[in-house]
């Protein structure tokens, strides 16, 4: 389930606002690395256990778009089902300044807004891991004419480690079906 209108909302109270705050200073934090091509230390922000998964979308019938309209997880097809490891991997190729997709690099803007803190863990005074929802508008240019919107939501599960939150689960919704950019090679 990924909307916040069937879940209780958690209470929202000085303790909320201070909490949501803080994760999105966070997420500004990592759109501004991935922004400014500082991938390695993007990493870093990521958990060792992560999950990053993007669906396919599908058109479907009226009625089944809960059960159908999106790829699941460690099932079939996505466009990303991916571990910390094969994101390393990823940001590796990207460094080498020759991977195809990324030569000469990308030129992105990451917007973020939306964000909700849909469960915290104990509570918001005292949160270890955090589940919440943001909705993205991702710019994408490359060489002279290419230019990419991606839009969606995303779902994050974020956990506390010291001081420092970390991703431990992301899941990112397009709100297209068709793919319009020739590669995915940016982070979202």
């Amino acid at each position: 389930m990924d909307g916040n209108l069937e879940r209780p909302r958690i209470r929202r109270d000085d303790s909320y606002y201070a909490l949501r705050r803080d994760i999105e200073e966070f997420f500004y934090d990592e759109a501004e690395l991935i922004d400014n091509r500082r991938f390695e230390a993007w990493l870093d922000m990521l958990h060792e256990d992560l999950r990053y998964f993007m669906p396919m979308r599908h058109n479907v019938k009226f009625g089944l778009h809960a059960e159908r309209e999106d790829t699941k997880e460690e099932e079939g097809i996505s466009w990303f089902n991916e571990d910390k490891w094969t994101v390393g991997k990823r940001v590796e190729q990207i460094l080498t300044g020759v991977h195809y997709a990324e030569e000469p690099l990308s030129r992105t803007t990451h917007m973020i807004t939306n964000v909700q803190i849909l469960e915290a863990t104990p509570d918001a005074n005292d949160a270890t891991t955090v589940k919440t929802s943001c909705r993205f508008l991702t710019y994408l240019n490359r060489v002279e004419y290419e230019t990419y919107f991606f839009v969606g939501k995303r779902y994050d599960t974020l956990v506390k480690e010291g001081d420092d939150w970390k991703v431990l689960h992301r899941r990112i919704i397009l709100d297209q079906n068709v793919l319009q950019a020739k590669n995915l090679s940016t982070f979202f």
